[in-house]
């Protein structure tokens, strides 16, 4: 093994990326696979939800979500929020069917660098009974499911990935620079060659 083999050894058995847990006790970065989430049936407008005879339909969708709300606003004893942040999640492959820029090397190391605004990259995982592959979270595509369902679920599903620090803040800033994004009506022209 080549000496810089060893260091990228040893820093990621110092800083590994995931750690399974289980029970109710939910943290930004958990994730759960093949979680329902609950869509109203488009198209509606306004007007029809206005109707006295509105009746709405809900379809049930299943998708890898990640918790984003923060873990502090999470503690079992004094919860600050009543619905919990999740974005979706694919593996690289799922989403380069959607989007042609993924199906390159060049669109991936973007996201991989987090040049891509609406895109996260998770590493892999090699837990074993967990492993996963490389996957990307769509900030596009969020979600919010009530404190209460997600604690019951994550209680009778057993044991989930739980996205570990640093990476678990280094997630929550790029989402943080999604949202918060400004564009200028004029901005500072570009400097000429």
């Amino acid at each position: 093994m080549a000496a810089n083999d060893t260091s990228v050894a040893q820093s990621v058995s110092r800083f590994p990326w995931y750690e399974i847990v289980e029970g109710d006790d939910l943290e930004q970065g958990d994730i759960f696979e093949k979680c329902p989430i609950f869509k109203i049936e488009s198209p509606f407008s306004y007007v029809e939800v206005h109707a006295a005879d509105f009746e709405p339909k809900f379809k049930n969708w299943e998708y890898d979500v990640i918790i984003m709300t923060q873990s502090c606003d999470l503690t079992k004893n004094h919860p600050k929020v009543e619905e919990v942040l999740l974005c979706a999640m694919w593996e690289v492959e799922e989403l380069a069917q959607e989007y042609e820029f993924i199906r390159h090397v060049k669109g991936r190391e973007e996201i991989r660098r987090g040049n891509v605004s609406g895109f996260h990259m998770l590493n892999a995982s090699s837990l074993p009974e967990f492993e996963r592959p490389i996957r990307v979270i769509g900030f596009q595509h969020v979600y919010s499911l009530p404190l209460t369902f997600l604690r019951s679920m994550a209680q009778a599903r057993g044991p989930r990935l739980r996205l570990l620090p640093p990476y678990r803040e280094h997630l929550g800033q790029a989402f943080a620079r999604y949202f918060m994004r400004v564009g200028l009506p004029v901005d500072i022209p570009a400097f000429k060659k």
